[in-house]
């Protein structure tokens, strides 16, 4: 069933807001004059259409380059309140995309503060170059006290456990290479984010001569990742032979063309096929093949059947094959892993999580191993692939509002629009929401940081801006508090987004896990409550929407008022606006996720 041809989001390349939108008084300034002049020359060499940054001192002299020596173009800057929502919104784009937008980050303070959503990039496996700076390495060239507190000496050693790379080039020409250098690191799978500190003395200084120009292209080579013809062979013949066939189908592309590609290999070996919330979408979750909803903790009971029922079972990348197979039960199936992961894995970070048993392992990226796949198969039997079920009608119980109502009258209202779903709660109920294009949904925060929805829900609508996809963002209120002020800049730069608000008024997850604590220890379950509820006062989140410059609507606490709210605030994005809705949920998950959210010590 593969699809058609259409539109995939592509980087926006005009110029955000109208004509006059911080477009800078000419400098007359043609030809590169100081080190960070020459900085922003690599920027604008690697093709990135915008950085989004928090202004600070220590890269003043950059700022200035980006403003008075490129205009301002390629890359635009996106001015951002917190560095968090910068480093966010540049994942955002890169979900999208698959390519890597710019961030800045104010020395050693602003670079804690980005660190959270660098981590959420690193798990998800989302390119970007950020660009940190430093004041004068040289100390006698430091202002008193200033300099000192935003000098650090081994600056990169705070994000090291989670980038690719990072580097504090010396000189004009070190900080051109180490931006290329970068931006081909961050680009070249397995995908993540690099840091580059910029001295701010070394920006500052005039050139004392020209850099000599280079052909930026010959840096920046393309690296194809297949693997080797043996050890498809050896796959493919596994999976010909198969009787009970299993996809795992994870970290994978945007592209329509690998979409389709995953399709008609399901089709030609009749595998079952499992995806997961935690990633993009990577198959038709209505495909008569596809078993069971997508969850995000552990496999819902359909997925686990079809994997104790496996004999040979194919890792597209997943994330941690061996929980899930864990999770699953008794699983003896052959495993096949495709996965260029274990070149990132390190001693800090644990996210590359259980060591899985693999029988044949490809050491490529995932669209080009299966192309390779279904060639090295050939032909073969046809396997019968059975009839698509009839959609049932969603019919939820009157009552209470609920997570699930949000979610089918949201759906119900936009109809047969082309969405793109940014980001959605940890509780969002996987059945009731089909993802039929891979940029139907782009997958979670990656690292489990609360407060990274807002932001990269901001920088993908910037990616899908032109696409004709209307981007739509559900958020818990936890989310959404730490991350609001996101909103800032995408309406700000006239960046429509749909973001509505699953209000339960608690940090709901922790609830649960006290609740667990109790039961364990015979202690009072009614005490979950307590040091998690958002409430007493409840939170005008309407309020907090509309002083970013938002249109807000809510709170709704009615399901019959649901279709009218979010008509009004779809019709809001459509005409170019940012939009918030504050639903007001009943705490809870439905009963699957509550029982994947257990653990075996519970």
């Amino acid at each position: 069933m593969p699809l058609s041809k259409q539109t995939a989001g592509q980087p926006a390349t005009a110029r955000l807001g109208d004509g006059s939108m911080e477009r800078p008084v000419p400098s007359g300034a043609n030809a590169a004059a100081f080190g960070s002049d020459v900085a922003a020359d690599a920027l604008r060499a690697l093709d990135i259409p915008y950085i989004a940054l928090n202004p600070g001192a220590s890269y003043r002299g950059l700022h200035d380059s980006l403003v008075n020596y490129l205009g301002n173009e390629r890359p635009q800057m996106l001015l951002c309140l917190h560095e968090e929502s910068a480093v966010a919104i540049a994942h955002g784009y890169a979900k999208v995309t698959g390519k890597a937008m710019a961030a800045a980050v104010h020395s050693n303070v602003g670079l804690m503060h980005a660190t959270m959503a660098m981590f959420n990039a690193w798990c998800d496996r989302m390119p970007m170059v950020v660009l940190g700076a430093t004041g004068p390495v040289d100390a006698v060239k430091r202002r008193p006290w200033i300099d000192w507190i935003h000098t650090a000496r081994d600056q990169g050693a705070l994000v090291r456990g989670y980038t690719k790379w990072d580097d504090q080039p010396a000189s004009p020409a070190a900080a051109r290479e180490a931006i290329l250098r970068g931006g081909w690191i961050a680009n070249t799978a397995p995908k993540g984010p690099v840091y580059v500190v910029l001295d701010a003395e070394m920006q500052e200084s005039k050139l004392a001569e020209p850099v000599a120009p280079i052909d930026t292209v010959r840096f920046l080579p393309d690296v194809a990742n297949a693997a080797p013809a043996d050890a498809i062979s050896k796959a493919a013949a596994l999976l010909k032979s198969a009787k009970q066939p299993v996809i795992l189908a994870g970290r994978v592309s945007r592209s329509l063309d690998a979409w389709n590609t995953r399709i008609a290999l399901a089709e030609r070996i009749g595998a079952r096929v499992v995806t997961d919330l935690k990633v993009g979408a990577a198959f038709p979750t209505d495909h008569p093949l596809h078993a069971g909803a997508p969850g995000t903790i552990a496999p819902v009971p359909e997925a686990a059947e079809a994997l104790r029922a496996a004999d040979v079972i194919l890792s597209l990348d997943w994330v941690d094959v061996a929980g899930t197979l864990k999770n699953a039960g008794s699983v003896n199936a052959k495993i096949i892993q495709v996965s260029l992961d274990h070149h990132l894995h390190n001693g800090w970070s644990m996210d590359y999580q259980g060591l899985p048993a693999v029988d044949v392992f490809l050491a490529s990226d995932t669209d080009i191993a299966v192309p390779a796949l279904l060639e090295a198969i050939g032909a073969g039997k046809p396997h019968a692939v059975p009839a698509a079920k009839p959609a049932a009608a969603t019919k939820l119980p009157d009552g209470a509002m609920t997570g699930d109502h949000l979610a089918v009258g949201l759906r119900q209202e936009l109809g047969k629009r082309e969405v793109s779903l940014t980001h959605v709660t940890l509780g969002w109920n996987g059945a009731l929401w089909p993802f039929r294009h891979p940029l139907d949904f782009l997958g979670g925060d990656g690292g489990g940081g609360v407060g990274g929805g807002p932001g990269i829900s901001v920088g993908a609508a910037l990616a899908l801006k032109g696409t004709g996809r209307l981007p739509v963002a559900v958020c818990g209120d936890g989310d959404f508090l730490m991350g609001v002020t996101a909103l800032w800049t995408a309406a700000h730069y006239r960046i429509p987004l749909l973001m509505v608000i699953a209000n339960n008024r608690s940090f709901f997850n922790d609830e649960l896990h006290q609740e667990r604590v109790a039961r364990m220890r015979n202690r009072p379950v009614e005490n979950r409550w307590i040091g998690q509820r958002i409430s007493d006062p409840d939170i005008d989140l309407a309020a907090l929407a509309r002083a970013q410059g938002a249109a807000a609507f809510g709170p709704v606490t009615k399901t019959g008022d649901l279709a009218a709210v979010f008509a009004e605030a779809i019709a809001a994005v459509e005409n170019g606006a940012v939009a918030v809705v504050d639903v007001r949920v009943e705490p809870g998950y439905s009963q699957a996720m509550t029982a994947a959210m257990s653990r075996k010590s519970d």
